[in-house]
């Protein structure tokens, strides 16, 4: 783990915090890696009962960290964690815990920070965090599990609108369109407060029971987080996703070319 990542265990309550407060938690690879070794290791203690997770600072999470990320030339198609790429075991690895995953957000919670909120069990989410699956804006996709994740509790086509136009909602619409199981003041306290509750009942049943309603709908998952990643590499340092990028650093209009 790295100074990126923020962990305490009490109580059998693992608290897990986003912890880059000034670039607002945005995602550079040390953050990456810390965040899935702390899943990772995670699953492997049983004397965690319940997780909370949540960013430091002002917000949950700004998304991609764009400078620090820039040129990279990892091969998404390889699956580096069983059915995931690395990029989407930061989110799919709370699907993975065997134990309630509680995500308290506020401020700002973009892209990756969007679709890492989204592998929690539970998201309690304060009514004025300015939420957004961002990627259309770089020109790219949606594609650290989000696409998987969503389906289960979110209409086709709200995530729809949402993907296709990168527009920034509030929490109380996040609650409005399924994304938040809660709208509240006080997100990490009330999380704290659900997570005690939690902790005192009998892990064995707990476990038990994130594992039934994980595969309640089996769908195809395997196929679907690589279809992701297909879409993504193709779009990846192609003309119009570099254009999407660079008008949006000089804050204009972009100018795309028609498919070919």
């Amino acid at each position: 783990m790295s100074d990126t990542i923020s962990y305490q265990l009490e109580n059998g309550i693992a608290t897990v915090t986003l912890n880059r407060p000034d670039k607002m938690n945005a995602f550079n690879l040390d953050l990456f890696e810390a965040l899935i070794a702390t899943g990772e290791a995670i699953k492997e203690d049983n004397s965690v009962k319940v997780v909370i997770l949540h960013g430091a600072g002002n917000a949950f999470s700004a998304g991609l960290d764009m400078v620090s990320m820039a040129g990279g030339t990892t091969n998404l198609n390889e699956r580096t964690h069983g059915l995931n790429n690395m990029f989407q075991q930061a989110a799919w690895v709370w699907h993975e815990v065997p134990v309630p995953v509680i995500a308290a957000v506020h401020g700002t919670c973009f892209g990756a920070g969007l679709q890492v909120m989204t592998g929690a069990d539970i998201r309690y989410i304060h009514p004025d965090t300015k939420l957004s699956i961002m990627e259309m804006k770089w020109g790219i996709v949606p594609d650290m599990a989000g696409t998987q994740l969503w389906s289960t509790y979110v209409r086709e086509d709200i995530i729809r609108e949402l993907t296709y136009t990168a527009r920034v909602f509030t929490g109380v619409e996040a609650g409005e369109y399924g994304f938040a199981t809660r709208v509240c003041d006080e997100p990490l306290a009330v999380a704290q407060a659900t997570a005690e509750q939690i902790a005192n009942k009998n892990p064995d049943a707990i476990r038990a029971a994130k594992c039934l309603i994980n595969n309640q709908r089996q769908p195809d998952f395997a196929a679907g987080l690589m279809a992701e990643s297909v879409a993504q590499s193709a779009l990846m340092n192609s003309p119009n996703q570099i254009e999407a990028v660079m008008a949006n650093f000089e804050k204009r209009v972009p100018k795309f070319s028609d498919p070919t």
